[in-house]
């Protein structure tokens, strides 16, 4: 079973409108729900890919019941959200018919007392006993200590199970230094990180922070891995138009897949970037297009860089 943790998870709601207009009002022609939030977003696509997957974190109020109504919608899914007393946040993307732009609004999530963030590590303790990877992933709700990330990798590594960190800000400052197996920064998150914007100085700078490897996503450019065993780049063959929202998801789920099957470093992240660029190209937002993903992964390769 791969357990995936998101302590801030949302329920996703995107409506599409004809063309967006600052100051105007707008006729919604299509609106969605899906249950969101990084991890769980990362467990969904594990899930389509065929393997066991089981989400942790927090959930609560009438958004929460939504989230775990939907979660049960997903083959290969167990829900193991913790209840807590605030409601679950809403993340709002309003997509542009016209220009094919996608505008974010994200709450910042419910505060989580220090009853319910002990409640959570004893379920966490619990599920590492079957886990073969964890993937931690996202922001932190009010009232989780900005250092979680970094104890909860630790509490794995004393289990023996790899994890896989993908946060941002004072969350990835912390959680480097608990040595995550994995560490799936974007170009921006990295830069902040190590205070420099060249790729190569910076992803090893993030591993002499504690990080076993690093998986920088540099967007249209692929991503750059820096391993113990080497360094890789891999990009899609072509430049790819769509919608970027969740692409990063599917790629930290191309690479743990790719962990739990023991799959060679360029293996991983050429299913990693296929599954990225296929989420990309859906017509879906967050979801990824089979067909385009198993296209392309006979397109990807991976170079050592």
């Amino acid at each position: 079973m791969i357990l995936t943790v998101t302590l801030n998870t949302a329920l996703d709601i995107t409506y599409r409108i004809p063309s967006l207009r600052a100051g105007s009002s707008h006729r919604v022609s299509e609106v969605t729900e899906r249950p969101g939030g990084k991890g769980v977003n990362v467990a969904r696509v594990l899930a389509a890919l065929g393997h066991e997957v089981t989400v942790t974190g927090f959930s609560g109020g009438t958004t929460g019941r939504v989230l775990r109504d939907l979660l049960t919608e997903v083959p290969h899914l167990t829900d193991a959200l913790v209840p807590i007393a605030g409601t679950t946040r809403r993340t709002v993307a309003v997509a542009d018919g016209r220009s094919g732009d996608t505008t974010q609004l994200n709450e910042p999530g419910p505060t989580v007392s220090h009853a319910e963030w002990s409640a959570f590590q004893e379920v966490y303790e619990d599920l590492l006993a079957s886990a073969s990877a964890v993937a931690l992933c996202g922001s932190l709700p009010p009232g989780v200590p900005v250092g979680a990330y970094a104890g909860l990798i630790r509490t794995a590594r004393a289990a023996g199970v790899p994890t896989l960190l993908d946060t941002s800000g004072a969350a990835l400052r912390r959680g480097v230094a608990g040595r995550p197996d994995i560490l799936k920064p974007n170009a921006d998150e990295l830069a902040e990180l190590t205070g420099s914007h060249e790729p190569s100085r910076a992803t090893q700078d993030a591993r002499r922070r504690g990080a076993g490897t690093v998986v920088a996503s540099l967007g249209p450019e692929g991503l750059l891995a820096v391993a113990p065993e080497g360094r890789w780049r891999a990009a899609p063959p072509a430049p790819l138009h769509g919608n970027p929202t969740g692409a990063g998801d599917s790629l930290a789920a191309g690479l743990l897949s790719g962990l739990v099957e023991h799959l060679p470093w360029p293996d991983r992240l050429a299913r990693a970037v296929a599954l990225s660029a296929a989420t990309v190209l859906s017509p879906v937002a967050g979801e990824f297009d089979w067909g385009a993903y198993k296209e392309l992964l006979g397109r990807v390769a991976a170079n050592a860089a």
